[in-house]
Protein backbone atom coordinates (compact mmCIF):
# COMPACT_ATOMS: atom_id res chain seq x y z
CA UNK A 1 0.00 0.00 0.00
CA UNK A 2 1.65 3.18 -1.21
CA UNK A 3 -1.39 5.48 -1.00
CA UNK A 4 -4.13 6.45 1.43
CA UNK A 5 -6.99 3.96 1.46
CA UNK A 6 -10.42 3.94 3.07
CA UNK A 7 -12.07 0.69 4.13
CA UNK A 8 -15.54 0.13 5.46
CA UNK A 9 -16.08 -1.96 8.59
CA UNK A 10 -18.00 -5.09 7.59
CA UNK A 11 -21.17 -5.89 9.47
CA UNK A 12 -19.65 -9.11 10.86
CA UNK A 13 -16.78 -7.09 12.35
CA UNK A 14 -19.05 -5.28 14.79
CA UNK A 15 -17.63 -4.64 18.24
CA UNK A 16 -14.06 -5.75 17.56
CA UNK A 17 -11.24 -3.46 18.69
CA UNK A 18 -9.52 -1.26 16.13
CA UNK A 19 -6.12 -2.82 16.84
CA UNK A 20 -7.56 -6.30 16.28
CA UNK A 21 -9.17 -5.13 13.05
CA UNK A 22 -5.72 -4.05 11.85
CA UNK A 23 -4.24 -7.38 12.97
CA UNK A 24 -6.86 -9.16 10.88
CA UNK A 25 -6.39 -7.03 7.75
CA UNK A 26 -2.69 -6.16 8.05
CA UNK A 27 -1.05 -8.94 10.10
CA UNK A 28 2.47 -7.66 9.37
CA UNK A 29 1.79 -4.21 10.86
CA UNK A 30 3.43 -4.08 14.30
CA UNK A 31 1.55 -2.75 17.32
CA UNK A 32 4.14 -0.07 17.96
CA UNK A 33 3.82 1.33 14.46
CA UNK A 34 0.04 1.26 14.66
CA UNK A 35 0.15 3.24 17.93
CA UNK A 36 2.36 5.85 16.24
CA UNK A 37 -0.05 6.15 13.32
CA UNK A 38 -2.89 6.63 15.80
CA UNK A 39 -1.01 9.22 17.88
CA UNK A 40 -0.22 11.27 14.79
CA UNK A 41 -3.80 11.09 13.52
CA UNK A 42 -2.95 9.20 10.35
CA UNK A 43 -5.49 6.47 11.15
CA UNK A 44 -9.00 7.84 11.52
CA UNK A 45 -12.53 6.51 11.92
CA UNK A 46 -15.19 8.49 10.05
CA UNK A 47 -12.72 11.36 9.88
CA UNK A 48 -12.08 11.41 13.64
CA UNK A 49 -8.96 10.50 15.60
CA UNK A 50 -9.09 6.98 17.00
CA UNK A 51 -7.60 4.82 19.74
CA UNK A 52 -6.37 1.24 19.55
CA UNK A 53 -9.07 -0.07 21.90
CA UNK A 54 -11.97 1.68 20.20
CA UNK A 55 -14.80 -0.71 19.32
CA UNK A 56 -15.91 -0.69 15.70
CA UNK A 57 -19.40 -0.60 14.24
CA UNK A 58 -20.55 -1.75 10.78
CA UNK A 59 -20.39 0.92 8.11
CA UNK A 60 -17.68 3.00 9.75
CA UNK A 61 -14.96 4.25 7.40
CA UNK A 62 -11.36 3.63 8.44
CA UNK A 63 -8.66 5.84 6.93
CA UNK A 64 -5.49 3.83 6.33
CA UNK A 65 -2.31 5.75 5.49
CA UNK A 66 0.41 4.36 3.20
CA UNK A 67 1.87 1.31 4.95
CA UNK A 68 4.33 0.02 2.36
CA UNK A 69 4.19 -3.16 0.35
CA UNK A 70 5.66 -5.27 3.15
CA UNK A 71 2.61 -4.89 5.37
CA UNK A 72 -0.02 -5.05 2.64
CA UNK A 73 -2.27 -8.05 3.09
CA UNK A 74 -0.65 -11.00 1.29
CA UNK A 75 -2.45 -12.49 -1.67
CA UNK A 76 -4.61 -15.51 -0.93
CA UNK A 77 -2.99 -18.85 -1.65
CA UNK A 78 -4.85 -21.07 -4.12
CA UNK A 79 -7.55 -23.30 -2.65
CA UNK A 80 -6.50 -26.94 -2.54
CA UNK A 81 -8.47 -29.38 -4.67
CA UNK A 82 -9.59 -31.26 -1.56
CA UNK A 83 -10.84 -28.09 0.19
CA UNK A 84 -12.57 -26.87 -2.97
CA UNK A 85 -14.35 -30.20 -3.42
CA UNK A 86 -15.43 -30.35 0.24
CA UNK A 87 -16.69 -26.76 0.19
CA UNK A 88 -18.75 -27.27 -2.95
CA UNK A 89 -20.17 -30.48 -1.52
CA UNK A 90 -21.25 -28.58 1.61
CA UNK A 91 -23.63 -26.25 -0.27
CA UNK A 92 -27.15 -26.52 1.14
CA UNK A 93 -28.84 -23.82 -0.93
CA UNK A 94 -27.91 -21.41 -3.69
CA UNK A 95 -29.81 -18.65 -5.50
CA UNK A 96 -29.03 -15.30 -7.11
CA UNK A 97 -28.28 -13.66 -3.75
CA UNK A 98 -26.89 -16.24 -1.37
CA UNK A 99 -24.99 -19.46 -0.94
CA UNK A 100 -25.71 -21.39 2.25
CA UNK A 101 -23.21 -24.02 3.34
CA UNK A 102 -23.03 -26.64 6.06
CA UNK A 103 -19.89 -25.51 7.89
CA UNK A 104 -18.02 -28.44 9.44
CA UNK A 105 -16.97 -28.35 13.07
CA UNK A 106 -13.30 -27.47 13.44
CA UNK A 107 -13.08 -25.06 10.49
CA UNK A 108 -12.51 -21.41 11.45
CA UNK A 109 -14.56 -18.87 9.52
CA UNK A 110 -11.81 -16.25 9.43
CA UNK A 111 -8.07 -16.28 9.93
CA UNK A 112 -5.88 -14.92 12.70
CA UNK A 113 -2.26 -14.84 13.76
CA UNK A 114 -2.29 -18.61 14.38
CA UNK A 115 -4.99 -19.64 11.92
CA UNK A 116 -3.97 -20.10 8.30
CA UNK A 117 -6.64 -22.56 7.14
CA UNK A 118 -10.06 -20.98 7.30
CA UNK A 119 -13.26 -20.61 5.30
CA UNK A 120 -12.60 -17.04 4.20
CA UNK A 121 -9.48 -18.19 2.34
CA UNK A 122 -11.49 -20.83 0.46
CA UNK A 123 -14.35 -18.74 -0.89
CA UNK A 124 -12.86 -18.45 -4.39
CA UNK A 125 -13.89 -22.09 -4.81
CA UNK A 126 -17.52 -20.90 -4.80
CA UNK A 127 -17.02 -18.00 -7.20
CA UNK A 128 -18.76 -18.51 -10.52
CA UNK A 129 -16.95 -17.54 -13.73
CA UNK A 130 -17.26 -13.80 -14.14
CA UNK A 131 -19.01 -13.46 -10.78
CA UNK A 132 -18.03 -11.80 -7.54
CA UNK A 133 -16.23 -13.57 -4.73
CA UNK A 134 -18.79 -14.66 -2.10
CA UNK A 135 -18.78 -12.58 1.08
CA UNK A 136 -19.17 -13.60 4.71
CA UNK A 137 -22.22 -12.03 6.33
CA UNK A 138 -22.18 -13.76 9.72
CA UNK A 139 -19.97 -16.15 11.65
CA UNK A 140 -19.98 -19.41 13.56
CA UNK A 141 -17.37 -20.44 16.12
CA UNK A 142 -14.64 -22.71 14.84
CA UNK A 143 -16.05 -25.73 16.70
CA UNK A 144 -19.72 -25.01 15.89
CA UNK A 145 -21.16 -26.73 12.83
CA UNK A 146 -24.17 -25.95 10.70
CA UNK A 147 -25.86 -23.37 8.48
CA UNK A 148 -23.69 -20.45 7.40
CA UNK A 149 -24.85 -17.94 4.78
CA UNK A 150 -22.65 -16.18 2.22
CA UNK A 151 -23.61 -13.23 0.01
CA UNK A 152 -22.95 -13.58 -3.71
CA UNK A 153 -22.61 -9.85 -4.38
CA UNK A 154 -22.06 -6.51 -2.65
CA UNK A 155 -25.79 -5.56 -2.86
CA UNK A 156 -26.76 -8.95 -1.43
CA UNK A 157 -24.25 -8.50 1.41
CA UNK A 158 -25.74 -5.09 2.24
CA UNK A 159 -29.27 -6.51 2.26
CA UNK A 160 -28.33 -9.52 4.37
CA UNK A 161 -26.38 -7.32 6.76
CA UNK A 162 -29.51 -5.24 7.40
CA UNK A 163 -31.55 -8.38 8.00
CA UNK A 164 -29.09 -9.73 10.54
CA UNK A 165 -28.64 -6.38 12.29
CA UNK A 166 -32.40 -5.87 12.34
CA UNK A 167 -32.89 -9.30 13.94
CA UNK A 168 -35.06 -10.46 11.06
CA UNK A 169 -33.12 -13.70 10.72
CA UNK A 170 -34.25 -16.57 12.94
CA UNK A 171 -31.52 -18.95 14.07
CA UNK A 172 -32.18 -22.35 15.63
CA UNK A 173 -29.38 -24.31 17.29
CA UNK A 174 -29.27 -27.80 18.72
CA UNK A 175 -27.06 -28.50 21.71
CA UNK A 176 -26.40 -31.43 23.99
CA UNK A 177 -25.79 -30.19 27.51
CA UNK A 178 -24.38 -32.05 30.47
CA UNK A 179 -26.87 -32.33 33.31
CA UNK A 180 -30.59 -31.65 33.45
CA UNK A 181 -31.98 -28.10 33.27
CA UNK A 182 -34.20 -27.13 36.20
CA UNK A 183 -36.99 -26.18 33.77
CA UNK A 184 -38.02 -27.45 30.37
CA UNK A 185 -38.25 -24.10 28.61
CA UNK A 186 -37.56 -20.48 29.23
CA UNK A 187 -35.56 -17.39 28.36
CA UNK A 188 -32.04 -16.57 29.51
CA UNK A 189 -31.43 -12.83 29.82
CA UNK A 190 -27.80 -12.42 30.84
CA UNK A 191 -25.69 -9.51 29.57
CA UNK A 192 -22.15 -10.45 28.54
CA UNK A 193 -18.71 -8.83 28.47
CA UNK A 194 -15.18 -10.01 27.72
CA UNK A 195 -13.08 -10.85 30.76
CA UNK A 196 -9.68 -12.47 31.35
CA UNK A 197 -10.06 -16.00 32.66
CA UNK A 198 -8.10 -19.14 33.53
CA UNK A 199 -8.62 -20.43 29.98
CA UNK A 200 -7.74 -17.14 28.27
CA UNK A 201 -10.01 -14.23 27.40
CA UNK A 202 -13.63 -15.29 27.47
CA UNK A 203 -17.16 -13.95 27.77
CA UNK A 204 -18.80 -13.70 31.17
CA UNK A 205 -22.05 -12.50 32.69
CA UNK A 206 -21.84 -8.79 33.44
CA UNK A 207 -24.73 -6.50 34.36
CA UNK A 208 -22.93 -3.67 32.55
CA UNK A 209 -22.13 -5.74 29.46
CA UNK A 210 -23.99 -6.07 26.18
CA UNK A 211 -27.54 -7.41 26.26
CA UNK A 212 -27.71 -11.12 25.44
CA UNK A 213 -30.98 -13.09 25.29
CA UNK A 214 -31.55 -16.76 24.42
CA UNK A 215 -34.74 -18.85 24.35
CA UNK A 216 -34.36 -22.54 25.14
CA UNK A 217 -36.57 -25.62 25.10
CA UNK A 218 -35.92 -29.18 26.17
CA UNK A 219 -36.43 -31.68 23.34
CA UNK A 220 -35.25 -34.91 24.99
CA UNK A 221 -33.09 -36.10 27.87
CA UNK A 222 -31.09 -39.05 29.16
CA UNK A 223 -32.17 -39.22 32.79
CA UNK A 224 -30.30 -36.47 34.61
CA UNK A 225 -27.12 -37.18 32.70
CA UNK A 226 -27.61 -35.07 29.58
CA UNK A 227 -30.27 -33.08 27.74
CA UNK A 228 -30.95 -32.11 24.14
CA UNK A 229 -31.84 -28.42 23.98
CA UNK A 230 -33.16 -26.27 21.16
CA UNK A 231 -31.71 -22.77 21.42
CA UNK A 232 -32.94 -19.58 19.77
CA UNK A 233 -30.55 -16.64 20.22
CA UNK A 234 -32.34 -13.29 20.06
CA UNK A 235 -29.03 -11.44 20.10
CA UNK A 236 -25.70 -12.35 18.52
CA UNK A 237 -22.98 -12.02 21.15
CA UNK A 238 -19.70 -13.93 21.00
CA UNK A 239 -20.06 -17.39 22.61
CA UNK A 240 -23.55 -16.40 23.79
CA UNK A 241 -25.10 -19.88 23.72
CA UNK A 242 -22.09 -21.47 25.39
CA UNK A 243 -22.07 -18.96 28.25
CA UNK A 244 -25.83 -19.06 28.72
CA UNK A 245 -25.93 -22.86 28.90
CA UNK A 246 -23.06 -22.88 31.39
CA UNK A 247 -24.84 -20.21 33.44
CA UNK A 248 -27.83 -22.57 33.80
CA UNK A 249 -25.50 -25.16 35.30
CA UNK A 250 -25.68 -27.30 32.16
CA UNK A 251 -22.62 -26.61 29.98
CA UNK A 252 -22.62 -27.79 26.39
CA UNK A 253 -20.93 -31.16 26.02
CA UNK A 254 -17.31 -30.65 24.98
CA UNK A 255 -17.17 -26.98 26.02
CA UNK A 256 -14.23 -27.07 28.41
CA UNK A 257 -13.67 -23.31 27.98
CA UNK A 258 -16.89 -22.45 29.78
CA UNK A 259 -17.77 -25.66 31.57
CA UNK A 260 -14.38 -26.99 32.64
CA UNK A 261 -14.44 -30.64 33.64
CA UNK A 262 -18.23 -30.51 34.09
CA UNK A 263 -18.64 -30.22 30.30
CA UNK A 264 -17.69 -33.86 29.68
CA UNK A 265 -19.36 -37.22 30.17
CA UNK A 266 -17.63 -40.38 31.36
CA UNK A 267 -16.84 -42.98 28.74
CA UNK A 268 -14.38 -43.17 25.88
CA UNK A 269 -17.16 -43.83 23.37
CA UNK A 270 -18.69 -40.34 23.81
CA UNK A 271 -17.12 -37.64 21.66
CA UNK A 272 -15.44 -34.81 23.54
CA UNK A 273 -15.97 -32.38 20.63
CA UNK A 274 -18.31 -29.43 21.11
CA UNK A 275 -21.94 -30.50 20.67
CA UNK A 276 -23.37 -27.26 19.29
CA UNK A 277 -24.97 -27.17 15.84
CA UNK A 278 -26.59 -24.33 13.85
CA UNK A 279 -29.55 -26.48 12.82
CA UNK A 280 -31.53 -23.99 10.74
CA UNK A 281 -31.75 -20.41 9.63
CA UNK A 282 -34.88 -18.63 8.38
CA UNK A 283 -34.79 -15.28 6.60
CA UNK A 284 -37.07 -13.14 4.41
CA UNK A 285 -36.72 -13.73 0.68
CA UNK A 286 -36.31 -10.87 -1.74
CA UNK A 287 -39.73 -10.41 -3.27
CA UNK A 288 -41.64 -11.93 -0.37
CA UNK A 289 -41.96 -15.13 1.60
CA UNK A 290 -39.41 -16.87 3.76
CA UNK A 291 -36.47 -19.13 3.12
CA UNK A 292 -35.56 -21.81 5.66
CA UNK A 293 -32.26 -23.66 5.37
CA UNK A 294 -31.51 -26.75 7.47
CA UNK A 295 -28.26 -28.63 8.06
CA UNK A 296 -27.94 -32.27 9.19
CA UNK A 297 -26.05 -33.12 12.34
CA UNK A 298 -22.27 -33.38 12.00
CA UNK A 299 -20.83 -36.91 12.36
CA UNK A 300 -19.77 -36.62 16.02
CA UNK A 301 -23.19 -35.35 17.10
CA UNK A 302 -25.06 -37.83 14.91
CA UNK A 303 -23.19 -40.65 16.66
CA UNK A 304 -24.07 -39.25 20.10
CA UNK A 305 -27.71 -38.90 19.05
CA UNK A 306 -27.66 -42.55 17.94
CA UNK A 307 -26.12 -43.69 21.23
CA UNK A 308 -28.76 -41.88 23.29
CA UNK A 309 -31.67 -42.85 21.04
CA UNK A 310 -32.53 -39.29 20.02
CA UNK A 311 -34.48 -38.67 16.82
CA UNK A 312 -32.09 -36.82 14.49
CA UNK A 313 -34.94 -36.35 11.98
CA UNK A 314 -36.95 -34.24 14.43
CA UNK A 315 -38.15 -31.25 12.39
CA UNK A 316 -40.73 -29.45 14.52
CA UNK A 317 -40.35 -25.78 15.39
CA UNK A 318 -39.98 -25.89 19.18
CA UNK A 319 -40.57 -22.14 19.42
CA UNK A 320 -43.71 -21.97 17.31
CA UNK A 321 -46.04 -19.44 18.92
CA UNK A 322 -43.31 -18.09 21.24
CA UNK A 323 -42.80 -14.40 20.52
CA UNK A 324 -39.13 -13.43 20.08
Amino acid sequence: MSRVETREVAWDEADIRLDRWFKRHFPELGHGRLEKLLRTGQVRIDGNRAKAGERLQPGQQIRIPPLGDKVARPSRPPVSAADAHALRASVLHQDDDIIAIDKPAGLAVQGGSKTTRHLDAMLDALREKGGERPRLVHRLDRDTSGVLVLARSAPAAARLGKLFRGRRVTKLYWALVVGDPDREEGRIDLALAKRPGPRGEQMAGDAHGQAAVTDFKLIDRVGRQAAWLALRPLTGRTHQLRVHCAAMGTPILGDGKYGGGDAFLAGDDISKALHLHARSLTLPKRGGGELQITAPLPPHMAETWRMFGFDAKYDEDPFAGVEP
